[in-house]
Formats: C-alpha cells, structure tokens, sequence
C-alpha cells in the first residue's frame, strides 16, 4: 500500500506532445511532503509551504500563458 494520496483530480491531464507523460499531485500521508511527478521521468518531493509556492508558481505561468494566448489571438483578428 503506498503513503501516498495522488490527486484524482490530475487523472485526465497529459503532455500536449501526446508522448503519454503524465502529472500527477500527491501527499505523502505519513510526513505530508508533497510529490508532484511528471510520471516516465522525474519526481520531486515537496514540504507543504514549497507545494504552495509551486502552486502559486503554476498560477502565475497559468495566468501569463492566457495573456499570451489573448493577445496572440487579438493580432490574427486584426491582420485578416
């Protein structure tokens, strides 16, 4: 049986590549270090205040790819 609790809300997620990486979030349920493992590769284990810096290292990356993305989107709407 494993310490680990993996985030089911991650099952669906997979490289955009389609090489069948995938990510998984998971708690270790005896010390509460946190693994985020892209999965065929790498793991990292994490304590509960660096999880969070990720978390809000994602969110960050999140929130600028979307503002890449708009304004991507805003100049092919003006050159047609």
């Amino acid at each position: 049986m494993s310490a680990f609790a993996s985030d089911p809300g991650l099952d669906d997620i997979r490289d955009a590549a389609d090489h069948g990486t995938e990510v998984d979030v998971a708690v270790h349920l005896h010390n509460g270090t946190v693994r985020l493992s892209i999965l065929w590769t790498q793991e990292i284990l994490l304590n509960a205040d660096d999880a969070d810096q990720v978390a809000q290292a994602l969110q960050r990356a999140a929130g600028q790819a979307r503002r890449i993305t708009a304004t991507r989107g805003q100049d092919r709407s003006t050159n047609t």
